[in-house]
């Protein structure tokens, strides 16, 4: 369903992770951590730091939700992204959506975001993401695609799209 490049628009595709793209995740990883190069550390210790957060990221989406797929995102063969999702009974939870800088603010996430939607609208279920707080551009992205606020807590705002 996801893997259908008719599915995505402008030569998308989505894909299992293989081993090898690890080190394409290191990268994307580390160019979605600009706020710890703001850190008054030498690089070589931010460039740990990042390391060991994205190893903590993994194995806590491991841990917490063994089902969950991995997709790399590729534009006609590139990769550019990645997307973890899991595909439960009751919903699609996306536990993770990550672009380099280079493809963001092309329309990558949007297609991408409307692809789950039509697949949880396939399965009639809810698509549900959390977003960061104090993530405005975040939030103001999934409520132009039709998510709204389900649950908050301190760090983290839930929120849900139905399908029609």
């Amino acid at each position: 369903m996801l893997q259908n490049s008719n599915a995505l628009p402008d030569g998308l595709t989505l894909r299992p992770s293989r081993p090898e793209d690890e080190p394409f995740l290191a990268i994307l990883y580390r160019s979605t951590r600009p706020d710890l190069r703001l850190l008054d550390a030498e690089t070589e210790y931010i460039d740990h730091l990042i390391d060991l957060q994205r190893q903590w990221q993994t194995a806590g989406y491991g841990e917490n939700n063994p089902n969950a797929l991995i997709f790399i995102v590729e534009k006609l063969g590139d990769r550019i992204g990645r997307v973890i999702v899991h595909f439960g009974e009751q919903e699609v939870r996306v536990m993770d959506i990550s672009l380099l800088p280079v493809v963001r603010k092309q329309n990558v996430g949007t297609g991408i975001m409307q692809a789950l939607q039509r697949a949880a609208a396939q399965i009639k279920v809810p698509l549900t993401l959390c977003v960061a707080k104090h993530n405005g551009a975040a939030k103001q992205f999934y409520a132009r695609l039709g998510f709204q606020l389900a649950a908050s807590d301190t760090m983290l705002d839930l929120l849900i799209w139905y399908p029609a």
